[in-house]
């Protein structure tokens, strides 16, 4: 990612994905460790794609692969906070997709963290880039901030 990536707002978002910590993801400090945030902007991204028909991950022809990731924290998040992921679609490429997630603490306004979240659709089987479907992409589109 390049240049500063700004903390962001509920408002900044068109949909939401709940997502429960766990127990398990406090680490010694007594927060959310750094590599649970990554799994939730995967589980956020996908399972919006999966309850919308969009992505069958397993009969599907096409799946998607990460590319890139990144992610800037602004405050922590713990155990048993709630969380709710913002996503949005920053870009539509000819294979690719770039998804941004605002997760929020609870029900704070502003993010405890921002990241980003490249998939580049392949073919299952070649695991060749494949272009975005007109289904797809025109929910995609909705999404785009």
């Amino acid at each position: 990612m390049t240049g500063t990536i700004e903390r962001t707002r509920r408002e900044d978002y068109k949909r939401f994905q709940a997502i429960s910590t766990r127990w398990m993801d406090n680490d010694v400090y007594g927060h959310v460790n750094n590599v649970v945030y990554y799994s939730w902007f995967d589980t956020a991204v996908n399972r919006l794609l999966v309850v919308n028909g969009l992505l069958d991950i397993h009969e599907g022809d096409v799946i998607g692969l990460v590319a890139e990731t990144g992610c800037r924290y602004f405050s922590p998040t713990a155990f048993p906070d709630e969380i709710q992921a913002g996503v949005r679609v920053a870009h539509v490429g000819t294979s690719s997709v770039r998804y941004e997630i605002g997760l929020f603490r609870n029900k704070e306004e502003e993010a405890a963290a921002v990241g980003h979240f490249v998939h580049v659709y392949v073919d299952r089987e070649t695991k060749r880039p494949v272009p975005v479907d007109n289904k797809m992409r025109g929910f995609l589109e909705s999404l785009r901030s």
